[in-house]
């Protein structure tokens, strides 16, 4: 996971790079030219757990949530930590949605952390010994950024599969 992150980090880095080479106006104030969130989901066998983290731009999940929660939010802020990740967890849950071998699960929300200028949230799926088939519904900031891509990768028994999705596509399939 570490490398693919590098890998999607320098990438993420050297576009941002070569969009705004000399408009630090645009960035000072926030805005910038790409929409990714990266969503990871590693079947652990020996754990029996699906395990998934969600990295979004921070700035953009922050304008998200204070959509549906009529007010400011401020990832950033210790002291709101139980209340934000009550936010994240039902915004993730609601826009990204697993069926495991046409099994629809439910994500049990794990907690969140801040980085620089992203967010990673965390995700598990419970007693889960073996996959065949893993089907996404992936709309995560559709709402907000009609630009966005969501990226996921997939690891099943050790064979990493990886797709991308451009706002309004939003499923995806993988077979292992």
């Amino acid at each position: 996971m570490a490398v693919s992150l590098c890998k999607w980090l320098y990438a993420t880095g050297l576009l941002f790079f070569i969009c705004y080479k000399g408009n630090s106006s645009e960035f000072a104030a926030g805005v910038h030219p790409l929409y990714i969130s990266v969503t990871e989901i590693n079947h652990n066998a020996k754990e029996m757990i699906l395990e998934i983290s969600c990295k979004i731009f921070t700035n953009d999940l922050e304008a998200t949530l204070e959509k549906s929660a009529h007010g400011k939010i401020d990832l950033s802020d210790p002291k709101n930590k139980q209340a934000n990740d009550k936010f994240i967890a039902g915004y993730i849950e609601k826009h990204l949605q697993l069926k495991l071998d046409g099994r629809v699960v439910s994500l049990q929300f794990l907690g969140s952390e801040k980085e620089t200028d992203a967010t990673w949230s965390y995700f598990q799926v419970s007693n889960i010994a073996a996959i065949k088939k893993i089907d996404i519904i992936n709309s995560i900031l559709y709402d907000s950024f009609s630009q966005e891509i969501n990226i996921m990768h997939i690891t099943v028994a050790g064979n990493r599969k990886s797709t991308k999705l451009s706002n309004p596509e939003s499923t995806a399939s993988f077979e292992f």
